[in-house]
């Protein structure tokens, strides 16, 4: 193997949450045996507001090492185990999508249709009563997932809210090895033969040369979009909010370990709670609100006294189908951009992140390498497009414009396969690599009002009395074990060796 062929210096362009993800990554991945430089200017803003994430945050955590006491306090992070979701099948009505199990791995048949067979037999017994973090959420207690089968902490799946900025500086501070330059860019040198980047240069006149080039610039996509011409595909057909404004407001209570997510006239609010704060946006279609109405609107709807101006950003839904193009690889908002409905922004990254070192090139980027990081991170946009989509179509008791456009719009036809199919049989069809797996469409498809007709024949190999027993049981189980668990603020602080 020729070494002079490997790639030996990568330049990121743009800090902020995917920048600095890439470079720990890259830094810890690689060592001495690459040069990482990131340019970024402290005059351009970044996204970051309050984050939600998934509890594929726990790779990239291992993957660079984290410490999570020190993360939770450097961020001012709290424990999350699902979404809630207020009024979006109807005014009134909400729902939880919890992170984990619905039920406990049996022999047989999946959960799920033992639950769908005992409730055409009699059995009242919600959906949300068979999860622990549903359970536990709705009590603002939290727990840790056990790696004993046995125990019903074995169920649960966590994630994080954090502060995104803090988190950007945090990952700054323990990205060893990592040359940050300041400065924005000014101009792009391209090799007029193979087309591939060879430099930036900044505003100040630096030049920075290197062998492959990560694209963090955010909606701007300077390299991606502008030097190498990757246009957006539109989504805003299925997704047709395109505007955000977000304020953090005072905490005023004890924190719930959930994001919520409550529908409004012309979108939805988001409320993710902080250690010192609380972040707060109002995602609308600016079709039917006006950026002065979405403003009233979100300061209305407050916890809290609000601790700054609201900040307005504008998007595009969509993706680009060839994220990495000759040597440069778009990680984070510049690759795509989906909505934060089901926090999946820092999962994106991550995904990115994942797919790079996985198909990390020699200086030459074969291009079979870029076309299936290009396959298998769409397929990620894709299958993510659709769950959003979901939450969006299957709202039958909202009259609001919006909501009746999103009701009665064309759907996905892999979309529409999948409902079509669950109402039928209760099955979940998914491939391999999705993201929201089986919990996950469940929880949002009966959330929603879309409901089985049908479930696998293989349940009634179970005697009925049985089942419904066995079904029974686990549900008194988690009603059993929530109160015997601690608070999230209690939680919280013994994570975080704070004395409370």
């Amino acid at each position: 193997m020729n070494q002079n062929r490997r790639v030996r210096e990568v330049v990121i362009l743009g800090g902020g949450t995917a920048g600095w993800m890439t470079a720990a990554a890259l830094s810890r991945s690689f060592g001495d045996s690459l040069s990482v430089t990131l340019v970024e200017s402290d005059e351009i803003g970044t996204v970051g507001v309050g984050e939600a994430t998934i509890p594929t945050i726990h790779w990239f955590n291992e993957l660079i090492g984290l410490d999570e006491a020190a993360f939770l306090r450097a961020t001012k992070a709290t424990y999350k185990l699902g979404i809630e979701f207020v009024d979006w099948t109807a005014p009134g009505h909400r729902y939880f999508h919890p992170f984990g199990q619905f039920g406990a791995p049996l022999p047989g048949v999946a959960f799920h249709h033992r639950w769908l067979k005992a409730r055409t037999e009699g059995l009242d017994l919600p959906l949300p009563a068979l999860s622990l973090a549903a359970g536990l959420a709705k009590q603002d207690r939290f727990a840790k997932p056990s790696g004993d089968a046995r125990s019903i902490l074995s169920t649960l799946g966590y994630a994080y809210h954090f502060d995104a900025n803090l988190y950007a500086r945090y990952l700054r501070e323990i990205a060893n090895g990592v040359t940050r330059v300041e400065g924005r860019m000014q101009a792009v040198e391209r090799d007029p033969e193979t087309g591939f980047v060879t430099a930036i240069t900044t505003a100040r006149g630096e030049r920075i040369a290197g062998d492959l080039f990560v694209d963090c610039s955010g909606f701007r996509a300077l390299l991606i979009g502008g030097a190498m011409g990757e246009p957006l595909e539109d989504w805003s057909h299925w997704l047709p909010c395109d505007r955000a404004v977000a304020v953090p407001c005072a905490r005023v209570a004890a924190t719930t370990p959930y994001t919520r997510s409550t529908a409004r006239a012309a979108g939805w609010q988001w409320r993710i709670p902080l250690q010192h704060r609380t972040g707060n946006g109002y995602v609308y279609a600016s079709r039917h609100l006006s950026d002065d109405e979405a403003m009233a609107t979100l300061l209305a709807h407050l916890d809290g006294e609000a601790l700054a101006e609201p900040r307005l950003l504008r998007f595009t839904a969509g993706t680009r189908r060839r994220p990495w193009r000759g040597n440069v690889v778009a990680i984070g908002l510049s690759s795509g951009f989906l909505e934060p409905l089901e926090s999946t922004s820092i999962h994106l990254i991550q995904s990115g992140i994942a797919k790079l070192l996985t198909l990390f090139p020699d200086r030459d980027c074969d291009p079979a390498l870029a076309e299936r990081f290009n396959r298998v991170f769409c397929a990620d946009m894709d299958g993510i497009k659709d769950f959003l989509i979901l939450h969006y179509h299957a709202t039958p008791g909202r009259q609001e414009p919006l909501w009746r456009q999103c009701h009665d719009m064309p759907l996905p036809e892999t979309l529409s396969e999948r409902i079509a199919q669950y109402r039928r049989s209760g099955r979940l069809i998914l491939d391999p690599e999705e993201l929201f797996r089986e919990a996950s469409w469940l929880a949002v498809l009966n959330g929603q009002g879309i409901t089985a007709q049908g479930y696998n024949p293989l349940a009634d190999a179970i005697d009925s009395a049985t089942n419904r027993a066995q079904v029974q049981q686990f549900a008194d189980v988690v009603a059993r074990a929530v109160p015997t668990l601690p608070t999230h603020d209690a939680a919280l602080a013994e994570a975080m060796g704070v004395a409370r």
